[in-house]
Formats: structure tokens, C-alpha cells, sequence
């Protein structure tokens, strides 16, 4: 939200998809006017190569992994492959190269799709590679009385998605788990009910 608190909230969040709605309009619109002068093979494999090379790859990693990390590799391919600087780049060098043409429309389309649509911005090492509710962000969002939002694709899902960290061994208890312990012995007023 700012550079003392980097991270955002559910409603700063949809305003930042917001904008990346936009930019996904205007390309959809620039697709739409100029249909007949795309060449579509082309299109298609611009499309297709970002999530080829930056998504596919750490999605079945993190499908096999049984919730086990993954290699930060398949991070930095996804951040890498999903950056505007870098897509900038390679329709640059495309122009400079080939010639500007309306298929490079399926980079921006893509990228902004991806945020606006589905919510899906550069992965954190410190995360899981797919969604995955975080105890210390849903922590955060009630101490600013904000409701728990949930990822976009999982909106009608009545349970919670991506993988559940393993269970400690018995007998050992965090510090974390010690701070729930004492919140859940606290009493709670009728009133809070």
C-alpha cells in the first residue's frame, strides 16, 4: 500500500486488478479491430510460450511436491516470464527484428489478463507456488478488521485451497502455536459473539 507496509489489502488489491482490467479491454478491443490482420499461429504461440515456459513447469512441480516446497527455479521462471520488462523487451527486439504486427497483442493480453482476471502478479519465494491463504496475512487482515478474502478461481470453493503445511511432531509447539493456545483461553465478551 505504501513503502512503509508493502503489502495490500483485499480492496487495494481488486483497485490494482482494476487497472490491469483495463489494459485487458483495450487490448481486447485492439484484437477485435483488427481480427482479419492477425496472423493467429503466431498469436497463439505468443501466448502460449509465457505459461509454457513460466507457469507449467512449477504447477506440476508444486502438484507432485504433496505441499513439499519446490525449487525457487520455477519462482523466478514464472517471475521472469510474466514481466512486463520482459515481454516489453521481447516485443521490442520483435519489432526491431520481424516487424510490429497485431499478433504481439496476445503479450499484453495475456500479462494483463493474468492480473486483472485472475489475480495472479509475481510469486514470492516465501509463499507457495499456487494460492495458498497465509495465517500470518488472514492474521494481519483481522487486526485491521478487514474480511478474509478468497483467491480468485476459488471464489464458490467451500473449502480453503492449496496445500496444508505438515503437522508439527508431537510434543513440539511453536511460539505460534503457543500465542493461539493463550488467544483461544482468553474469554471473549457476549458482545463479540
Amino acid at each position: 500500500m505504501d513503502q512503509a507496509n508493502p503489502f495490500e489489502t483485499p480492496r487495494t488489491f481488486a483497485l490494482h486488478r482494476a487497472e490491469y482490467l483495463v489494459a485487458f479491454a483495450a487490448s481486447t478491443a485492439a484484437i477485435i479491430v483488427n481480427f482479419g490482420d492477425i496472423r493467429w499461429p503466431v498469436w497463439i504461440a505468443l501466448f502460449l510460450y509465457i505459461d509454457v515456459i513460466g507457469y507449467l513447469p512449477g504447477a506440476i512441480a508444486f502438484k507432485r511436491s504433496g505441499g513439499r516446497p519446490i525449487s525457487k527455479v520455477y519462482y523466478v521462471l514464472y517471475n521472469v516470464m510474466h514481466s512486463l520488462i520482459t515481454q516489453g523487451a521481447v516485443v521490442a527486439l520483435w519489432c526491431l527484428t520481424i516487424g510490429p504486427e497485431w499478433a504481439l497483442l496476445a503479450i499484453p493480453w495475456h500479462l494483463s489478463g493474468d492480473r486483472g482476471l485472475f489475480g495472479n502478479f509475481m510469486k514470492s519465494f516465501a509463499l507457495p507456488y499456487e494460492p495458498v491463504a497465509q495465517k500470518g496475512y488472514l492474521r494481519l487482515l483481522d487486526d485491521l478488521r478487514l474480511a478474509h478474502p478468497k483467491p480468485v478461481a476459488h471464489t464458490f470453493d467451500p473449502e480453503p485451497v492449496g496445500h496444508i503445511p505438515p503437522a508439527p511432531p508431537a510434543g513440539h509447539t511453536s511460539h505460534t502455536d503457543r500465542a493461539e493456545r493463550a488467544d483461544d483461553a482468553r474469554p471473549v465478551s457476549p458482545a463479540a459473539r
